[in-house]
């Protein structure tokens, strides 16, 4: 097989709420397609994860066309090394992860198609037959939050999502509010985004006690590293680790540094999902636990992701997803998680799922007419000045 074609495709889906976190307020996932054809006609879907900026994402997918077109589509790893070394990608990881991520899993796509094998035993096999997601609760007055714990409890979710970091007496409350509604059984994760300082941290981690916090995601910025391990060690709940792992390289060391108990992260910050299957290896050894972040995805990125998840010994229970809240999705068939927690094997051969041509063509029309979801509202800007 040689790949001959690359295509990219923008997208924006709306999400059915805002997400509103200490760093985003943002309305929906605006993503890059990557679609990939080969000589003989086989075809494979990726999606370059977004973030920041869509428009640069697209651009530097094609840019990195030239160092995927004629090749083997297994070598893809090869692919990369020369798209980073001799395209000089290496000076830009951060948009050549989210970018390369989509091109490696319509690699991965194309190989299983041609296999006829699902990702996951071309990633050595299974270690679990399902695994389960979290429901992600939306910031608001207690009668909301109540209402969507009981919605998130009445389908099956058991592990609930929590954006905190905005306001300390505020978070307080809303922590309270959830933890009552979920009574004692359902797990509950909080996330600051590293808006908290140190001693704020400590503060807060030890007046959240008692709600009985299943773990608080990045409590204190990246850096300088020794920041998490010192509120690691502490606070009685444990903490895990998002922003910093940036790149294979940071995750590998923040892994090897033991500052958390688990680390969150995916094929897109690590730029391929070999990279994330190596990673969650090493956490493996270290005894540390993975969660599967999004950055707001759609079903070609949960999938190749979720193929992963099923080879890996130490997830946890409720790895990150948006699918429960986006208002459409770009697959043929909507993806078990866009309605429930548990999603078990895939076995269809490549990502095991079929993009909707026609609903890819409502997305890129929003996509040409609305534009990117910006991670940012104007309200959230110079608030010093105001």
């Amino acid at each position: 097989m040689r790949v001959a074609r690359v295509e990219t495709i923008a997208v924006s889906v709306p999400y059915t709420h805002r997400e509103v976190s200490a760093q985003v307020a943002r309305d929906g996932v605006s993503d890059v397609l990557v679609k990939l054809t080969t000589e003989d006609g086989l075809v494979g879907w990726g999606e370059a994860c977004c973030g920041a900026d869509t428009a640069s994402v697209d651009a530097a997918v094609q840019a990195m066309a030239p160092f995927v077109i004629g090749r083997d589509p297994w070598n893809r790893d090869a692919m990369r090394r020369d798209a980073f070394t001799y395209g000089l990608w290496q000076f830009r990881a951060g948009t050549g992860n989210f970018a390369w991520a989509g091109i490696d899993m319509a690699l991965w796509d194309i190989c299983g198609r041609a296999a006829g094998q699902p990702l996951w035993r071309l990633l050595g096999g299974r270690h679990a037959a399902a695994a389960t997601y979290f429901y992600y609760l939306a910031r608001g007055p207690s009668e909301s939050l109540e209402a969507q714990v009981a919605d998130g409890l009445s389908h099956g979710f058991e592990v609930f999502y929590l954006k905190v970091g905005l306001d300390e007496a505020d978070d307080l409350r809303l922590v309270a509010s959830v933890r009552e509604a979920l009574g004692t059984g359902p797990r509950l994760r909080l996330d600051a985004n590293g808006s908290w300082t140190l001693p704020q941290a400590v503060r807060m981690l030890r007046a959240l006690e008692e709600h009985d916090i299943d773990f608080v995601e990045q409590p204190v910025r990246d850096h300088p590293v020794g920041h998490l391990a010192e509120v690691r060690g502490r606070t009685a709940i444990s903490v895990c680790a998002n922003e910093g792992l940036w790149s294979e390289a940071d995750a590998y060391a923040r892994i090897r540094a033991r500052q958390a108990d688990v680390y969150c992260f995916s094929p897109y910050w690590v730029g391929s999902i070999a990279a994330f299957l190596r990673l969650a290896s090493v956490a493996e050894y270290e005894g540390l636990q993975v969660c599967k972040h999004t950055h707001g995805e759609l079903g070609l990125a949960a999938a190749a992701a979720h193929h992963v998840v099923l080879t890996i010994p130490n997830g946890v229970e409720g790895h990150q997803q948006t699918a429960y809240m986006l208002e459409h999705d770009i697959l043929a068939e909507p993806l078990p998680i866009a309605t429930g927690p548990r999603w078990g094997m895939i076995d269809r051969p490549g990502l095991g799922v079929e993009v909707d041509e026609d609903a890819v063509a409502e997305a890129a029309a929003r996509y040409e007419t609305v534009g990117q979801y910006l991670p940012w509202q104007d309200d959230q800007l110079a608030k010093e000045e105001r």
